[in-house]
């Protein structure tokens, strides 16, 4: 009887493998019929998530419009796009779009130009943002706006251009890739987490307005999207509480993972996601249930960040 435990044992392990493998891969598939052949609009595709939803959306077999401020950059992920498409699959050959949401007088302009690439538009990925850290007694009053441009009138701007189009046809779906600091405000991010605080806020209330018309809203929100290449360290518990924090606080998400998850909440129709590891989402409950706890641990690391002289 003993032996035979040990031996079922690690077949049931492998079963319970198999299984999760042939769930994944078929929600990978299911994940790319879901969007074959739908209008595929992805704001500031040239970024490193931005490249990673368009392989993920291409690849699906969606018509995608890509847009992005730079021009040489857009006709580089264009030939990478068209070089690794795979011939046995239908794709369609991505259309390209110059746009800079940080720019408000053209973006009406602009969304006339992406609904007339295919004449409609399914899914909206708003992913454009951009980030500025510092005191805030010393970014100015002009760089605020042009955070607040970038990442909350840019988005809503083409958001409403757009979303008329998907009232009348009864259908489409509008993606905001936002931040955790759309919930958690850090220190020296004033300007990007009022941002990030302010679209949340939009596409929360758009959410309820549009869902009589069948129009879905989601809300993407990771940590921090990290780069390619670099991994997050070990956290060390011999340093002051507010280092450990903060380090698993800002510790980033991978775009390949952003990207799949962006994908899933389109084909499940999610309203909102939140890409964290425990350590920030334990902070989001901190911050609601115990604020005078949360504000002590942030003064203290913002204290003692101060005193610390800067090299140079």
């Amino acid at each position: 009887m003993g032996v035979t435990a040990v031996l079922m044992l690690p077949l049931l392990l492998l079963g319970i493998s198999g299984l999760l493998f042939i769930y994944q891969e078929v929600s990978r598939l299911w994940s790319k019929s879901a969007v074959q052949n739908k209008v595929v609009v992805i704001t500031d595709a040239i970024s490193g998530l931005g490249k990673e939803c368009a392989r993920v959306f291409h690849t699906g077999g969606a018509r995608l419009v890509l847009c992005g401020k730079n021009w040489e950059r857009l006709e580089i992920l264009y030939d990478a796009l068209i070089s690794v498409a795979d011939p046995s699959k239908q794709t369609f050959t991505p259309k390209l779009v110059l746009l800079d949401l940080s720019d408000i007088s053209c973006v009406q302009d602009v969304a006339k130009e992406v609904l007339d690439c295919y004449g409609c538009v399914d899914i909206l990925i708003n992913n454009a943002s951009m980030k500025i850290k510092g005191p805030a007694h010393k970014i100015s009053l002009e760089l605020d706006k042009k955070i607040m441009d970038a990442n909350y009138f840019g988005p809503i701007t083409l958001t409403k251009a757009l979303l008329p189009d998907m009232i009348s046809r009864r259908t489409g779906q509008i993606v905001l890739v936002n931040n955790i600091q759309g919930k958690l405000g850090i220190p020296f991010r004033t300007a990007y987490a009022a941002s990030k605080h302010a679209a949340l806020g939009f596409f929360d209330c758009l959410r309820a307005e549009v869902e009589e018309y069948d129009v879905v809203v989601s809300t993407v929100s990771p940590t921090f999207i990290r780069s390619y290449h670099i991994d997050p360290g070990q956290g060390n518990w011999e340093a002051s509480i507010w280092k450990f924090f903060f380090r698993k606080l800002t510790y980033g998400v991978h775009p390949v993972d952003v990207a799949e998850e962006v994908m899933r909440t389109v084909r499940r129709k999610k309203q909102e996601v939140f890409m964290a590891n425990p350590i920030p989402k334990a902070a989001m409950y901190i911050r609601t249930f115990f604020p005078e706890f949360f504000f002590a641990v942030v003064a203290c690391g913002v204290k003692e960040k101060l005193n610390v002289p800067e090299e140079g």
